[in-house]
């Protein structure tokens, strides 16, 4: 068999088949890509609406405090902190404190300065006693008189300023151990004892997040489209997002009078961030269940019914 034969049976055979092959892997590839993509199941069973009439919305867990964001007021190395994540804590209770040794080394020079103010406030005393204590006054010149009273007075000013010169560096020391503003919980530990904390972070970075969770608040976000059915002290339901069978009764607090843009995301693919929500506070009624600061809450409210 020679070339020509073979080149021959290769255009005969092979480039159909090659052809045919490549016309199959087409038809393959469309019929692939026309598919729909399989529904993605949720996770859990969204909740059953408990009302006839309802407004839904997301509703984001928090302390009835709102959640303090704790600062220093003077920035330098924290030295100690004596509480933990989860731990109870009273009003002024410490929270942690910064170095103090600079301060504390002030604060000893100006109660130095405080008794030597005192000491040449007892002398300028002393020399007026004596001057008074002159039988015949005749004998003191009123000059005199005049400049031992004029010491007293300055004596008497100079241990004023120092005595609130050492006040202010008790002041100042004082400041360097930030102490629980309310009765709460440790929500949040954001610094470590040797890390420097500067005095000019924002609520978003916060050296630590305190609040009262006894009881548990919840920040409900209804669509501003609904907000006219909104009534006050409507009964509401709570289901524990990714739970359903987990439900809270919630009891109304209040409402927060300004429609703001919607910052609590749920992450859902449908969400529209440039929505304008009518915030509504609950209060969780009892306190034994597993929900935590920060959860989000399917929550639905008693409303009236669209017309």
């Amino acid at each position: 068999m020679n070339l020509s034969t073979i080149l021959k049976g290769i255009k005969t055979y092979f480039v159909p088949i090659l052809a045919l092959f490549g016309f199959i892997s087409a038809i393959r590839a469309v019929s692939a890509g026309n598919q729909q993509p399989p529904i993605a199941m949720p996770i859990a069973a969204p909740p059953k609406a408990p009302f006839t009439d309802f407004v839904a919305g997301s509703g984001l867990v928090e302390a009835s405090s709102e959640n303090i964001s704790i600062a220093t007021q003077l920035s330098g190395v924290v030295s100690a902190i004596p509480v933990t994540v989860g731990q109870q804590v009273t009003a002024g209770d410490p929270l942690f404190s910064i170095d103090s040794r600079s301060q504390s080394a002030r604060l000893l020079t100006a109660e130095a300065e405080v008794q030597v103010a005192k000491a040449q406030l007892s002398d300028a005393r002393s020399l007026l006693e004596l001057i008074r204590k002159v039988k015949d006054m005749r004998a003191v010149s009123e000059e005199l008189l005049v400049q031992r009273r004029s010491k007293v007075e300055t004596a008497t000013a100079e241990l004023a300023r120092a005595e609130a010169a050492a006040e202010q560096e008790r002041v100042e020391l004082e400041r360097l151990t930030v102490r629980a503003p309310i009765a709460g919980t440790v929500l949040q530990l954001r610094t470590r004892v040797g890390e420097f904390a500067a005095a000019t972070r924002t609520s978003g970075d916060a050296l630590m997040v305190l609040g009262a969770t006894i009881p548990l608040h919840v920040r409900v976000d209804i669509d501003e489209n609904d907000a006219w059915r909104m009534k006050e002290g409507s009964d509401a339901v709570g289901f524990l997002r990714g739970n359903a069978a987990i439900r809270v009764d919630l009891e109304f607090v209040r409402f927060e009078p300004y429609i703001v843009p919607k910052r609590s995301l749920t992450g859902e693919s449908t969400e529209r961030v440039d929505t304008r929500v009518f915030q509504t506070i609950y209060r969780i009624i009892g306190a034994n269940h597993p929900i935590f600061v920060g959860q989000l809450l399917d929550v639905y409210v008693r409303a009236a019914p669209n017309p």
